[in-house]
């Protein structure tokens, strides 16, 4: 069997009501016909949904395809043992011109209840952001669900939200359960759990463009709520250069985040999982035991886990995400 390699993939693009341009003309991705793009789905073992290696010798085939070939050798034993032949993380890129609907995820143990597969903890890294741009994440005070229901209802549930500005390089822990919406000018990465499941709360009033309102979900969102209030909802972290610095360690996935003036030496000797990297700044050049890739914004990599060293050179300062499970 050949060696594996670094993965690149052909992204799955996705218009919605509230999409924008700036998957094109601020990363660069081509999303053809399409009247906007609001997401681009860079990884994806999602069912129906799977994307395609886009170079080498594995060209053509879907990630859970090699996930079923390679095992262990692509995602780790640990890993592998744990999801089986489905890719664990689904990686994107959004851009929101308009608000979403305010949403909320199951956890695992509901998904499991209702037999949906996995829950859906995710994070967002602000690849850029609009003056004026703003998010929901979670509520600005302790409430329950009758409190909630009559703020639904009256269609004020605004007054119990938690509103935060955002700015380049804002980071939001999204922990299944946590309701949230994106606002408009938010471009962003996004690491989640395989799944596509989303109880849609409230969306504004909206009309689609078949001039009907979109679905609501209002009581299978009910028991996935959580309705807890949280002092803060943005994660704070360190962005030391040429170093790598933690954003989130939760035991759906580790993010990390590399800003890079100068080459760094990365080894994986020691972790049971492949990585993710996700270019959100600049050029730069992957190099391992028997080759290179280049890696520019908008761009995303897999790392098998058969792979132990890596080399990262960026040819300008560069920023790049670090993404595994541990």
């Amino acid at each position: 069997m050949n060696s594996l390699y670094p993965l690149k993939f052909k992204p799955i693009f996705k218009d919605k009501i509230w999409g924008g341009q700036k998957i094109k003309t601020s990363l660069k991705l081509d999303y053809g016909d399409l009247p906007n793009c609001g997401e681009a789905w860079m990884m994806s073992g999602v069912e129906g949904n799977p994307t395609l290696v886009d170079n080498g010798f594995l060209a053509g085939n879907e990630l859970n395809e090699i996930v079923e070939i390679y095992m262990g050798e692509l995602v780790g034993d640990k890993v592998f043992n744990q999801f089986g032949n489905e890719f664990p993380l689904l990686i994107k890129f959004i851009d929101s011109n308009d608000w979403l609907s305010i949403q909320v995820h199951p956890d695992d143990e509901l998904a499991r209840k209702r037999n949906i597969g996995y829950g859906k903890t995710e994070m967002w890294y602000m690849l850029d952001a609009t003056e004026d741009a703003e998010l929901i994440a979670g509520f600005n005070k302790k409430t329950d669900k009758n409190e909630y229901l009559k703020h639904l209802e009256n269609k004020t549930l605004k007054e119990v939200l938690n509103f935060e500005k955002v700015e380049k390089g804002d980071v939001f822990y999204i922990p299944a359960g946590r309701v949230h919406a994106l606002g408009p000018g938010c471009l962003l990465a996004e690491i989640q759990q395989t799944s596509d499941t989303t109880y849609r709360i409230y969306d504004w009033d909206r009309i689609d463009a078949t001039g009907m309102f979109r679905e609501l979900h209002t009581e299978e969102a009910l028991d996935a709520i959580d309705f807890e209030y949280h002092e803060k909802y943005k994660t704070e972290y360190n962005k030391t250069l040429n170093e790598t610095n933690e954003l989130v360690d939760s035991q759906y996935f580790t993010t990390r985040i590399l800003h890079l003036d100068k080459p760094v030496l990365k080894n994986y000797a020691a972790l049971d999982s492949f990585v993710i990297y996700i270019a959100t700044e600049g050029d730069l050049e992957i190099k391992w035991d028997g080759g290179s890739i280049g890696l520019h914004k908008g761009e995303t990599l897999l790392v098998p886990a058969s792979i132990d060293n890596i080399a990262i050179k960026p040819a300008r300062k560069s920023t790049l995400l670090e993404i595994f499970i541990s």
